[in-house]
């Protein structure tokens, strides 16, 4: 960083936690923060036991400040208990000494190696293919670019280690990168040129931020079918003006809509893991938009539905406008202009599919994407963890109360108002009026789900999903819709409607529906996983017992907990991570969550593997005492039971062996998901 950059962050009042003055080894000890936060946790360590005391914070927004070197001193005297690591054990003998000399030595950096040659080959042919000159390619790169911006991208064959960046920069292909800097990726200054770049990412890979998108010959195969084989033309490449570039069904109209959303599904778990590990999703209330765990179907890119669309979202568009349209400048009559629009949008919709979708027949299965019978990209279940969220493919665990069957424009107005047009920075108004967006984006998928039910029960179905207060006074603004008047194509065999039809939607992806959930989603006495190892097998009937358990019997639990099942011998323990599927009344709102909480319906979903960035707890679990952990768990409803139940199974903030436990956890996390995988975050690590 040169001093021109520093002094400007001095300016804005950040400081220093190593040393800039002296440079000696005493001086880059005596100089440095980070050295004597440090030093106060060896000379005043935690207890080894028990849950910490009420000195500490471990709320999400705490107000806690790092001291300045000048306020180093009464910060040691005021809090003795606050060195680092902050509520947790201290550092080992050995890696407190290899960041001492670290410091000593100047906390210098090693610069990552040299790209290899096959790399620097991979980088050189795709940057020439996203800076095409045609009005056909510069409109294709700029939609590809508005939609892997956020992500990490990997070149199919390439070391695990190795991601890169898309990002424009002043710079051409071959020349160091210079990269354009905007809130939005549609943002531009007038007349600017620039090119599309592959920028390596040299930062460490954490797994909050860490979503993969592979490039591949096959890849660019698949781009040149779907945008360059069609027949159209594109005669004037659109502007990046807020009001025009924040709708990408005005931006992106000469692209055939069937393109599109077939490349968004190709990768559809990746698109929605961008509003899901991207910025907005930061906090308790930008994420109570949704139910805490939900399955996600599309329609067919090849269906009526997509086909007869077409015209009706080119005439439609200006009621897909997003409140990202209006910049960061957006005040109270502008939140409500964007809701009006959300509303009338439906509005309309319902009545097209009514008069034009679904008037000779209503919704059947063959409207359903099948991933072909083998994406698993067809099927996606998503977690919501009270103040973080999780999606994955595949349906994981029993079937949820809600789903939502995505058609194109929500897939796009998703990624638009959510990661593209959102500004984490920007002002509360435009905040607000994401969020509130967001509601009718999902109301507009869960009024798809309501079409395939049978007519009479529609609203039945809908009214289970939203109840109490909150439910009731939004009545007073909105009706669902969802053509009340056109009956389903389904053919329905019980009375549990949103079960039976996910069963039907199950068979007719098959293995793009992923692997079937023995332990959450078991009909039957035994549910064995024939591809599994008899100790998984074994581990499995205890954790099919844990899964079973709900509402009070899961008053212990955190939202999200890694348990290892230690066998004796540590290359076999296994994994599995617990979440907890909150019920709430409804999510109508975004505030008074704990007025909407319905805890004799929460459930728990168990899964084989990794689940979540932010274990809120580990547990260490002999085999053996399953039965026992299982049991225990179930009657912990008290201070005192509860209390036993962590003292046995926790690892609690206070254990010195946290470490060793967060190590094997990041490991085998690594071994199991390769690329895929990032370090996990302690930051909401509960002290429990």
């Amino acid at each position: 960083m040169s001093s021109v950059i520093t002094a400007q962050w001095r300016q804005k009042s950040f400081f220093p936690v190593l040393n800039e003055w002296e440079a000696s080894k005493s001086a880059e000890l005596d100089n440095s923060v980070l050295a004597k936060l440090l030093q106060l946790k060896r000379r005043e360590p935690l207890p080894t036991s028990g849950k910490l005391g009420d000195a500490f914070e471990f709320d999400l927004d705490r107000t806690l400040e790092c001291p300045t070197l000048d306020d180093i001193a009464q910060f040691q005297r005021q809090h003795p208990l606050w060195g680092m690591p902050y509520a947790l054990p201290g550092l080992s003998d050995g890696e407190e000494k290899t960041l001492s000399q670290w410091l000593q030595e100047g906390a210098r950096f090693d610069p990552r190696p040299p790209l290899s040659k096959s790399a620097q080959r991979e980088i050189g042919q795709w940057e020439a293919f996203f800076n095409g000159r045609s009005n056909k390619e510069r409109l294709v790169a700029r939609y590809i670019y508005e939609h892997l911006f956020i992500g990490h991208i990997h070149f199919k064959g390439h070391p695990d280690a190795e991601f890169y960046r898309l990002v424009r920069s002043t710079t051409p292909p071959g020349q160091a990168i210079v990269e354009i800097d905007t809130v939005r990726p549609y943002e531009l200054s007038a007349g600017a040129d620039f090119y599309y770049r592959l920028r390596p990412v040299v930062a460490t890979i954490v797994d909050k931020n860490h979503f993969v998108y592979e490039l591949s010959d096959e890849k660019k195969a698949r781009y040149q079918a779907l945008f360059f084989t069609p027949d159209y033309e594109v005669t004037a490449l659109p502007s990046y003006r807020d009001a025009t570039a924040a709708n990408p069904f005005k931006t992106f109209i000469d692209i055939p809509l069937n393109s599109r959303y077939k490349f968004l599904l190709d990768d559809a778990g990746y698109f929605f893991s961008g509003f899901i590990k991207g910025p907005v999703c930061r906090g308790q209330v930008a994420i109570n938009v949704i139910q805490d765990r939900f399955w996600v179907v599309f329609i067919d890119p090849d269906s009526d539905f997509v086909e007869q669309s077409s015209a009706f979202l080119a005439e439609n568009a200006r009621y897909l406008s997003l409140p990202g349209s209006g910049g960061d400048e957006i005040g109270v009559l502008d939140m409500a202009k964007y809701t009006d629009l959300g509303q009338q949008y439906l509005i309309k919709k319902d009545a097209f599919i009514g008069e034009s979708l679904l008037k000779d027949q209503g919704a059947g299965l063959d409207t359903l994407w099948d991933g072909g019978g083998k994406n698993t990209n067809a099927a996606l279940t998503v977690f919501r963890h009270f103040d973080s969220a999780t999606v994955v493919t595949g349906f994981v665990g029993d079937t949820p109360l809600t789903g939502w069957v995505v058609d194109y424009p929500v897939f796009e107005r998703i990624h638009y108002l959510l990661v593209a047009g959102f500004n984490v920075f920007g002002s509360s108004a435009h905040q607000v009026a994401t969020r509130r967006y967001m509601d009718y984006i999902r109301r507009d998928a869960e009024n798809n789900l309501l079409r395939f039910m049978p007519a009479k029960q529609r609203q039945r179905i809908y009214d289970r999903w939203y109840q109490g207060l909150g439910a009731r006074f939004e009545k007073l603004f909105w009706e669902p819709l969802y053509s009340i008047d056109i009956e389903t194509a389904m053919d329905f065999k019980t009375n549990d409607y949103v079960g039976e039809f996910f069963d039907q939607v199950r068979r007719r992806l098959g293995a793009a529906a992923g692997k079937n959930d023995a332990i959450n989603h078991c009909r039957q006495e035994a549910c064995p996983q024939l591809d599994a190892s008899l100790l998984r097998q074994e581990v499995d009937k205890q954790m099919r017992r844990l899964a079973g358990l709900k509402g009070k019997q899961l008053k212990a639990l955190p939202e999200v907990a890694f348990v290892r099942i230690e066998t004796g011998q540590p290359q076999q323990d296994l994994v599995y991570t617990l979440v907890v599927d909150k019920a709430l009344s409804n999510v109508s709102f975004m505030f008074v969550e704990s007025l909407r909480r319905v805890p004799e319906h929460d459930t728990l979903t168990v899964v084989p593997d990794f689940l979540g960035s932010y274990p809120n707890f580990f547990f260490a679990v002999k085999k053996d005492q399953l039965n026992d952990f299982v049991n225990m768990l179930k009657q912990a409803r008290t201070p005192k039971s509860i209390e036993a139940f962590y003292r046995r199974f926790g690892v609690r903030r206070s254990n010195p062996e946290i470490w060793r436990y967060s190590d094997w956890f990041n490991e085998q996390h690594k071994l199991q998901n390769g690329l895929k995988a990032g370090l996990f975050d302690l930051n909401r690590y509960q002290n429990l």
